[in-house]
């Protein structure tokens, strides 16, 4: 079951990452996440006041506001490159952000079994594959830079927010939340702009929100009640998501390789959930 929750929040962030980097074609990176995580933090919120009985402060408020600077930082790269490149190139250049995750649950005493290992290992390979040869051609430098920043953020927000998800689940979503939405109101009163944003696209920027919000929640679950880095590499399979939705509402080809990834990164998650 926590296996399934792992890759459900895969399905969500690899959906709302699409469109929102589709948005981001026609509006500023830093726009999109302000707007998609602002009218995130609105939903979450009434979810807090209808448990305002619930909440305490032990422990989770750091690891949210520490998860919502990483979270916040690795959106405004990875959409900047999804709005630049090609989807079926950022997207998996930035789920290899797993390594942070899982590199701090075995440093933390995690010790998966022999079988999640070898899962793990036909995944981020099968991720691997479906970018790779896109990267040996003609492909400017650029988003894959952002691609690998955003990855570095991912990785350190995941782990902060299982970190904190043992405390509070709904509580370190809402800090996460409000600590980015904090920021980019700051930016914004700062720059003395609110991204251009008109009303007919709220409706859309509330969907990517809510998607990446539902995302993480159900990471944080499956993680928070299990190993942090088996959940990692399944919730971070989400580029064969942006991949597939590229392929087919955008006609991005994929190459017989890079088809082979995407079936390699599947058998992997098989193996884990084994």
């Amino acid at each position: 079951m926590l296996s399934l929750l792992a890759l459900a929040s895969s399905a969500c962030w690899g959906t709302s990452d699409f469109f929102a980097g589709l948005k981001s074609r026609d509006r500023a990176a830093a726009a999109v996440v302000a707007w998609s995580q602002g009218l995130g933090l609105v939903a979450i919120s009434v979810v807090v006041l209808l448990q305002w009985r619930t909440l305490t402060f032990d422990g989770w408020p750091l690891w949210s506001v520490a998860a919502g600077l990483s979270g916040a930082g690795g959106l405004v790269c990875f959409y900047s490159a999804l709005g630049s490149g090609t989807m079926g190139v950022v997207a998996p250049v930035a789920s290899l952000g797993v390594v942070v995750p899982v590199l701090l649950g075995l440093l933390g005493g995690e010790q998966p079994a022999a079988s999640a290992w070898f899962g793990m290992l036909l995944a981020v390979l099968g991720v691997a594959l479906a970018s790779g040869p896109e990267l040996s051609g003609d492909v400017s430098p650029r988003p894959v830079l952002l691609a690998s920043v955003a990855a570095v953020g991912f990785g350190l927000a995941l782990y902060c927010l299982d970190r904190g998800a043992r405390q509070s689940l709904l509580h370190t979503l809402w800090g996460m939340r409000l600590t980015s939405v904090l920021l980019f109101v700051v930016a914004g009163l700062v720059l003395r702009t609110a991204g251009g944003i008109v009303a007919r696209e709220v409706p859309a920027l509330f969907a990517i929100g809510l998607g990446d919000l539902v995302a993480n929640g159900l990471f944080a679950f499956a993680s928070s009640r299990g190993l942090v880095s088996v959940a990692s590499v399944l919730g971070s399979l989400y580029p064969v998501v942006t991949v597939l939705w590229a392929r087919f509402l955008l006609q991005e080809r994929l190459r017989p390789v890079q088809s082979a990834g995407v079936v390699l990164t599947l058998v992997g998650v098989a193996v884990i959930a084994a």
